[in-house]
């Protein structure tokens, strides 16, 4: 194979090929006696792996010792890991198309396009003025368009916190705190009640070490105001600890 060959089998360019030789992440195969590179199935391969590692999100210095940890396999071990591997991303594929057959067939709204399962949780929570529960709904709208994996699973069981009319005011105490400083007394026992208020139901589809003040949840931090943050920092944080506990319990 030559290189735009390669690239092409793989999904990427003949320029990121180059320069994961020109940074050692890819050996440069022998030439041929016309100059140009040859490429084998076990070229293809690596350049595969290293794909998927940088679009999972590693670094190339962290894809490196990956491939250094990987070195000594055989290519059949390999190849049975790349075929899982690209089999999943075959059932992903699927399961957003589903998805978007959905929402191509449902009438426009102005929070939209939703999931279905997070326009079933939305219509379940009753009508409020509270800014605080306006915001929620952009976060839980948010973290729907970022496609988390366990999202429809959050979303279907938060449904009867969504239905519990105490929530309202639990919001409402949030709206007070907007112009307040964070050591008003009133954070605390808030950030409290806000952690009882969630299900174990909810923990239960809640992946390890989320929710996080990294990320998503460094994200929906900034959107508040110093009061109101100091409590949602308070709850995220606890139910992060509640979410460890019942992983090791």
């Amino acid at each position: 194979m030559r290189i735009g060959e390669i690239a092409a089998l793989v999904g990427v360019t003949s320029r990121a090929v180059r320069h994961y030789h020109h940074i050692g992440l890819l050996p440069e195969p022998a030439r041929q006696a016309n100059g140009y590179r040859a490429y084998t199935v076990r070229d293809a391969v690596l350049l595969a792996r290293i794909r998927r590692l940088t679009e999972i999100g590693l670094s190339l210095d962290e894809v490196r010792d990956v491939l250094a940890d990987d070195a000594g396999r055989e290519l059949a071990e390999v190849l049975t890991e790349l075929d899982a591997d690209l089999a999943r991303q075959e059932r992903e594929i699927q399961e957003r198309r589903q998805v978007l057959a959905v929402l191509l067939e449902a009438p426009p709204t102005s929070d939209g396009p939703l999931s279905p399962a997070l326009a079933a949780l939305l219509d379940r929570a009753p009508a409020t003025a509270s800014p605080a529960a306006a915001k929620d709904r952009e976060h839980l709208a948010l973290l729907d368009a970022a496609g988390d994996p366990a999202g429809a699973a959050v979303f279907a069981a938060l449904g009867p916190l969504a239905e519990d009319p105490g929530v309202l005011a639990l919001y409402e105490r949030l709206d007070e705190l907007e112009g307040a400083g964070v050591d008003d007394p009133r954070i605390a026992p808030l950030a409290a009640e806000l952690v009882d208020a969630v299900p174990d139901e909810v923990l239960a589809v809640i992946p390890a070490g989320e929710p996080s003040a990294t990320g998503f949840g460094r994200v929906l931090l900034d959107d508040y105001p110093p009061a109101q943050r100091a409590v949602v920092r308070r709850v995220m944080e606890e139910l992060a600890e509640r979410v460890r506990r019942r992983g090791t319990s």
